[in-house]
């Protein structure tokens, strides 16, 4: 079976009540609300698992490329509907 990966910018708003997706930017950066404080990488953790539903991959299938510990990020997600 054939995998691809796909490329996001993401700049994220963490602290919110809700995780969702705020707006999508004319380059293409999504801009996430996620509903988790940014401390010891909960945030990260949270945008993971908000991606991972929002492709319908698993979470093993999202990855932060750059970014950890900055609000943009550059994420990585891999699997067979990506593309």
């Amino acid at each position: 079976m054939n995998q691809r990966s796909l490329l996001i910018t993401v700049k994220v708003n963490p602290g919110c009540s809700k995780t969702e997706i705020r707006e999508k930017l004319e380059d293409g950066t999504l801009k996430i609300n996620i509903a988790a404080p940014a401390d010891r990488g909960k945030a990260n953790i949270e945008l993971i698992k908000f991606l991972a539903r929002e492709f319908s991959v698993s979470k093993n299938d999202v990855e932060i490329v750059s970014g950890k510990t900055s609000r943009d990020k550059l994420v990585k997600i891999s699997g067979q509907g990506v593309g």
